[in-house]
């Protein structure tokens, strides 16, 4: 989900949600209780000492049960820590911003820590082109906008995960395009 912000008739901002979409924090939860319960498993079947309250692992054999539940418990705790972290840091979360009044256009984002933990691109007015519209329908359907500059290049402007409704869609690139004062392409 995002938001939009008219600030005046001068500036529009864009809030996009990266990672901390409420799906995200489902499998978060479901990866993180697995992967410790494999885990759980795994010890308590080489100890033969019960960690779990809900089935007793204990009875299991070391080999080769409790090695492939430690093997899988070890995998998906350490996804559910990956995926806990994308959360936390916030992956491809930022902004989309139109100033008209400095004629510049910002779009940021958040990556992973290290030296290119922002990313960060701006450009004149003056270079955009066009907005773009991409639909593609099917089995893996992709509803987009991009951003098209005179020197070919395109943007992408919506989140990434689920596509966005159509309507949506049109409505927000369609707004886009006359805020901008730019044809609108792919409709």
């Amino acid at each position: 989900m995002t938001t939009q912000t008219l600030i005046g008739d001068r500036l529009l901002r864009k809030e996009i949600i990266g990672s901390r979409r409420l799906s995200n924090y489902f499998w978060a939860v479901i990866v993180s209780m697995g992967g410790i319960g494999f885990l759980l498993s795994g010890i308590s079947s080489y100890l033969k000492v019960n960690l779990l309250f809900v089935a007793d692992p204990s009875q299991l054999n070391f080999l080769p049960q409790g090695i492939a539940m430690g093997f899988y418990g070890v995998l998906g705790t350490l996804y559910g820590l990956f995926l806990w972290l994308t959360i936390i840091w916030d992956i491809g979360g930022g902004y989309n911003e139109y100033n008209q009044e400095k004629g510049q256009v910002m779009i940021f984002r958040w990556g992973f820590p290290g030296k290119n933990r922002k990313v960060e691109f701006s450009c004149p007015t003056e270079n955009v082109q066009s907005i773009k519209v991409d639909i593609k329908e099917g089995l893996n359907p992709r509803r987009a906008i991009y951003l098209r500059l005179k020197d070919s290049r395109q943007i992408p402007l919506t989140r990434v995960g689920q596509p966005l409704a159509l309507s949506k869609l049109e409505n927000e690139a369609a707004q886009l395009a006359k805020f901008l004062q730019v044809p609108l392409e792919g409709l």
